[in-house]
């Protein structure tokens, strides 16, 4: 039986992935830090009912000691580096923090990997917004990066670091550059999440408008549950290496609004409003992926489309607040 460790088990991507991985046998080990709301952690784990087979354990990635201990107390054969702060528009509000744990969290990470187990298999979390003002129409591994944010940035910290251990050190160590892949996993703080609770309250009396800030920024969705499949395989590959993840489609933010009330039999037009106030300080209008090389190397594609997202988002917010609304 092989063993993971995984970082942000309790996030999104986490909880997708430890799913996967049990369902291919895995030992999974997630590491959580300690928090003053830890009633709501595993809330992901729960939704999916791996919650007890999973084995937490307490860590943080700005404390190489418990890194270092983690790893010399399970012996992962994968290591995958999904925690961070990860939301775009606190990471304004708070970029030192951010720095530490996106940036610095994964170089401590690979540190006490190269002192501990350096044959393991390393994934490295990236994301597409370090692309951020565009220097191609579309993204691949081999386009600058402009990041246009403090997370945006932490985030090409280490993506740059991960490279570098696997230059300087030989670690097998890969970065998958994943554009926003979305679930009715999303925290209710991010834009799709938003929308969809709110076609939920809107649809069943609850709720009476929506507002958002950009609704032009366009962006290449995909389906969270896809993107961890190609995680998994970045590390069954004899050589570590970089890939862009998505699927190539891209939608506006007006674009999923008129998705996803249409599928709620609803007219966003009636309900949406955007505000200035909600704009980012630096946007970053567009992104948009081309995944040539994941689909060639590690025979990646989406089996998930837009529209298949949307309906699944919409159906579990209605799910869910019909459960605690009692309607």
């Amino acid at each position: 039986m092989r063993t993971c460790l995984i970082t942000g088990v309790t996030g999104q991507d986490g909880a997708y992935l430890s799913h996967l991985l049990l369902q291919k046998g895995y030992r999974v080990v997630g590491m959580v830090r300690r928090s003053a709301s830890a009633d709501l952690v595993g809330e992901r784990l729960r939704w999916l009912r791996i919650f007890n087979d999973i084995e937490l354990v307490d860590g943080n990635l700005i404390d190489m000691s418990s890194l270092i201990r983690i790893l010399q107390t399970y012996r992962p054969d994968e290591v995958y580096n999904l925690g961070a702060q990860s939301f775009v528009a606190a990471s304004w509000r708070q970029p030192l923090l951010t720095g530490q744990v996106t940036a610095m969290g994964a170089a401590n990470l690979l540190e006490a990997i190269r002192f501990t187990c350096p044959n393991v298999r390393f994934y490295q979390a990236s994301s597409s917004e370090m692309f951020g003002r565009i220097l191609q129409p579309q993204q691949n591994e081999r386009t600058p990066f402009y990041p246009r944010s403090p997370y945006a940035a932490a985030k090409l910290f280490a993506h740059s670091i991960t490279i570098n251990y696997r230059e300087s050190f030989g670690l097998h160590a890969s970065s998958g550059i994943l554009f926003n892949h979305e679930s009715p996993l999303r925290g209710i703080e991010f834009v799709t999440r938003k929308i969809t609770d709110s076609v939920a309250r809107i649809k069943l009396g609850l709720g009476r408008e929506l507002t958002l800030g950009n609704l032009e920024a366009k962006r290449d969705w995909g389906h969270a549950r896809d993107y961890v499949r190609a995680m998994w395989l970045m590390l069954q590959q004899d050589q570590a290496d970089d890939y862009v993840i998505a699927t190539g489609r891209i939608a506006s933010i007006r674009d999923f609004c008129r998705m996803a009330f249409r599928y709620a039999g609803l007219d966003y037009e009636e309900y949406v409003a955007a505000r200035d106030d909600l704009m980012r300080p630096a946007e970053v209008d567009v992104l948009h992926g081309d995944p040539v090389k994941a689909r060639t190397r590690l025979d990646w594609t989406p089996t998930i489309s837009l529209e298949e997202l949307v309906a699944e988002m919409v159906d579990a917010d209605m799910h869910r607040i019909r459960h605690r609304s009692g309607r």
